[in-house]
């Protein structure tokens, strides 16, 4: 069982030992891909990172998420209710402790791959934003 819990054990130490913690995702069918949720799944432990009684154990950290989507789910959006990898990631990390998360969205980016817009076109219309988060 050791051997089994032994990346698991790396990855809640990472976490752990992090002032701040930064996740950067695409969204894939409104959702986080399979390799952010398996991480999730290696680092919301019972007695480590979730109390017994369900308490959040990872206290005085921040966390900044940074998005990127194909489509906008901003506040005026028609489609805001599908913005499930945001509401996904906000419960998790306030499960584990986490309430101190700041969300940064790069909606639209599918018009990179589309040819319309360029990668740093997309960037620069979100650097104002991602340096906000940065200082923050």
């Amino acid at each position: 069982m050791k051997e089994v819990l032994r990346l698991s054990d790396v990855l809640v130490a990472e976490l752990l030992a992090a002032d701040h913690l930064v996740i950067g995702t695409p969204v894939h069918n409104y959702n986080i891909p399979a390799a952010l949720k398996g991480w999730i799944g290696h680092i919301v432990r019972k007695g480590r990172t979730l109390g017994f009684n369900g308490e959040g154990l990872v206290k005085g950290k921040r966390a900044t998420v940074l998005i990127a989507s194909g489509g906008a789910y901003g506040e005026a959006s028609p489609i805001r209710e599908r913005d499930i990898a945001t509401q996904y990631l906000r419960l998790i990390l306030n499960v584990i402790g986490i309430s101190d998360v700041t969300f940064v969205a790069g909606g639209g980016a599918k018009a990179v791959d589309m040819g319309e817009e360029t990668m740093d076109a997309f960037v620069a219309k979100n650097a104002l934003a991602i340096e906000q988060a940065a200082y923050a």
